[in-house]
């Protein structure tokens, strides 16, 4: 699995991402039971609020090779400061219209 990872712009001057990487390495959360080895692609955040700009940068992380775009536990859990994006609904259908059905999607990491 190659992974490219959106997370919220909102949380990236605190949120180092290391939960996300954690959960990748040991493969748990999101990633348990995935058998194959595991490659992040790419780290990148929805470019802020309504989080237009998620669908370009998914885009970019499968042109550069993701086969699965994570939405980081920041944008549908609100983890770690407990709110929501209120966009990521929409957010993720924006870039499902756009990618297909052949990129997986995943709704959280951790």
């Amino acid at each position: 699995m190659k992974v490219g990872i959106i997370r919220c712009m909102q949380t990236e001057d605190f949120c180092p991402g290391t939960a996300d990487f954690r959960v990748i390495r040991e493969k748990s959360g999101a990633f348990s039971g995935i058998p194959e080895e595991i490659e992040i692609v790419g780290f990148a955040n929805c470019g802020g609020c309504p989080g237009k700009k998620a669908v370009l940068r998914a885009r970019e992380l499968v042109r550069r090779g993701a086969d699965t775009i994570a939405f980081a536990s920041c944008i549908q859990k609100g983890t770690p400061i407990g709110y929501p994006c209120p966009f990521a609904q929409e957010m993720k259908e924006v870039v499902r219209n756009d990618l297909g059905e052949e990129i997986q999607l995943l709704d959280y990491t951790h």
